[in-house]
């Protein structure tokens, strides 16, 4: 049973790690691609790609976090993770990625803040599942995070903003 628990934390680090990176990977690829003002055939398949990340993460962290809460209960260990704030926190981040996720994919938000959500949240999970974030009540990682999107927008922005500026001159 250690091999299992060793397995799905780490194949909960690999999703994290995957979508982190990947997240990052595609604010530089969709800036890359805005340069000219529109994306072309080869930009999208290049994005589309980085989706597939993004998903493929996604399903990682999901699969191993319900696997580990199944394995918890299975062998009755006297903590069970379905009843801490880590991993509701963990499970309300991931879900808000792929609501925020559909939600560009619709365009029902704006990208530049719907980028700045997705991002920023799957930093948050990553540190949560590496144990680099600190223990904080559902409150308390609810107004971090918000500070956080705040500040992640104001960057993102900013940064599209000088590379587009940069671009035309």
């Amino acid at each position: 049973m250690t091999e299992l628990i060793s397995l799905l934390v780490f194949c909960q680090a690999l999703g994290a790690s995957v979508g982190a990176f990947t997240a990052v990977w595609g604010e530089f690829a969709y800036v890359r691609a805005m340069r000219d003002g529109k994306i072309d055939i080869a930009e999208r398949a290049h994005l589309r790609i980085i989706a597939n990340g993004l998903r493929f993460g996604m399903m990682l962290i999901l699969l191993s976090s319900f696997g580990l809460v199944i394995v918890a209960y299975v062998v009755q260990a006297s903590f069970q993770p379905a009843l801490s704030t880590s991993y509701w926190t963990l499970v309300v981040l991931a879900f808000l990625i792929i609501g925020v996720s559909l939600a560009l994919a619709r365009r029902r938000i704006s990208f530049a803040l719907g980028s700045a959500i997705v991002f920023t949240a799957w930093w948050f999970l990553a540190y949560l599942v590496f144990g680099w974030f600190p223990a904080l009540s559902f409150g308390a990682v609810v107004a971090f995070f918000v500070i956080a999107v705040a500040i992640f927008y104001v960057v993102l922005g900013s940064a599209r903003f000088l590379m587009f500026d940069l671009h035309k001159k």
